[in-house]
């Protein structure tokens, strides 16, 4: 059944927006808030308890880094701050700024702080500047001469220099979710004064193929409001009016980082769904299969090990099956050792004692084996005494000789201690049965 839906009642934008020529301001600059209280998605920080509701109150800013994906407000919020604070706002874009660009902006919010206005300087994209860039806000911070809001779709710990950051409060920006969208579209409505010509289950995937986007969402229903139609659109029929938004996913970035992390902790945690669904998104997005490939042999290794010797071998088995079959056919190998990692018995024994072997070896130097396991091929070592006193472990009852092969002064370690599951049951059993020998050896000795 097709259904439209009634208006809200908002009553949200200022006189001077509604008096200005609606048609010729795109939906997303029009429904552009005008209070921080209109803001969507981001109560954590616009509350009265959250970050920057306590600024307002306080009537002080910081400077900030804003942290979240597109169309989240950033924009909007750094406006709203500096109305709310009585900040003169100045903006610039890191993608077309450059430092003669800076300098004028500089030299003028020295100007206007003479003049006792302070300036909030908003750099959207900030992440784009370089180092030596980046470094040139640092004294006009220090100074006061500006309070620097940044916006950031990036990890500011990877992004922004450590010297910058020191010097900013980090504020998390949510994606909005199938709520906050859903009020934008009602906004939308208002504005419009007519409802969007969905039924339902197009009204779910509009906002579903949004992906937190409030700013591509409403780019969408501006395109739907400008079609002249009696009839409501189903998902199919929608599907040939909007374009399809790609996947928010940058293979240097952080979409790669925390897609191929959730991969990684889904198959240690053993879910197989959840694996497939990382593998996925990451293969949607264009991510190079070989990658994935190398991670999963390293998973097979860190995260597996000895519990079950066949993992590696099916990764490998999966490479050398997508080599030859190629995209997308061989993705379904990539798919197979996948759910076989994921499913098969954990155990980082290896790489755990891996680390500790490496930490021993760089602290004890360079100290000798003991010299019944070294080799004697001249007259000189034998008389020196290498070789002296070895039992080869063939011809020793149970092939077990249980020498010493730790050398002088270095105390025998445990690194290697296999967990209860999967294959590596059986080498704790057998490591057990030699141990057993190896101190009966010695008592009888």
């Amino acid at each position: 059944m097709n259904d439209f839906f009634s208006l809200p009642n908002l009553d949200f934008i200022s006189k001077t927006d509604k008096n200005q020529p609606e048609a010729k301001r795109p939906l997303a600059d029009l429904l552009r808030p005008v209070t921080l209280s209109e803001v969507i998605g981001q109560t954590h920080l616009t509350s009265d308890e959250g970050a920057i509701g306590r600024m307002v109150a306080a009537g002080y800013l910081s400077s900030l880094i804003l942290w979240g994906p597109p169309g989240t407000g950033k924009t909007s919020l750094a406006r709203l701050l500096a109305k709310a604070v009585s900040l003169r706002f100045e903006m610039a874009s890191a993608i077309f700024s450059g430092v003669a660009d800076l300098k004028k902006i500089f030299v003028k919010a020295q100007n206007c702080r003479a003049q006792g206005q302070q300036t909030l300087l908003f750099i959207d994209e900030i992440h784009r500047f370089n180092r030596s860039q980046q470094d040139s806000f640092l004294p006009y911070v220090e100074d006061g001469t500006i309070i620097l809001v940044g916006a950031t779709t990036e990890n500011p710990s990877f992004a922004l220099n450590a010297a910058l950051l020191s010097r900013a409060q980090v504020l998390i920006l949510n994606r909005l979710d199938e709520g906050a969208l859903e009020q934008l579209l009602k906004r939308a409505e208002s504005v419009k004064k007519c409802p969007l010509p969905l039924d339902r289950a197009a009204r779910k995937a509009l906002i579903f193929s949004a992906d937190g986007d409030g700013r591509f969402l409403l780019n969408q229903a501006e395109i739907l409001f400008s079609i002249k139609t009696d009839k409501a659109f189903t998902p199919d029929r929608l599907a040939f009016f909007l374009q399809k938004r790609m996947a928010s996913y940058d293979k240097d970035r952080d979409g790669h980082y925390n897609l191929i992390s959730a991969l990684h902790k889904s198959v240690r945690g053993s879910d197989p769904q959840a694996a497939l669904y990382y593998l996925s998104r990451m293969l949607v997005a264009g991510e190079d299969p070989l990658y994935l490939l190398r991670r999963l042999v390293r998973i097979a290794n860190e995260d597996i090990g000895l519990a079950d010797p066949r993992a590696v071998e099916q990764c490998l088995a999966a490479k050398q099956a997508y080599e030859f079959l190629g995209s997308p056919e061989g993705e379904l190998a990539i798919a197979q050792a996948c759910v076989y990692l994921a499913t098969a018995p954990k155990s980082n024994a290896i790489y755990k004692a891996y680390k500790q072997s490496m930490k021993l070896a760089k602290e004890s130097g360079s100290v000798m084996p003991p010299p019944n396991i070294l080799n004697a091929p001249t007259d000189l070592m034998k008389k020196s005494g290498y070789g002296e006193g070895y039992h080869y472990d063939h011809d020793q009852p149970d092939a077990f000789s249980g020498d010493n092969y730790w050398p002088e002064g270095l105390p025998p370690e445990v690194f290697y201690q296999p967990v209860s599951r999967g294959y590596e049951k059986h080498l704790a059993e057998r490591l057990a049965y030699w141990s057993d020998l190896r101190q009966k050896r010695k008592n009888k000795g």
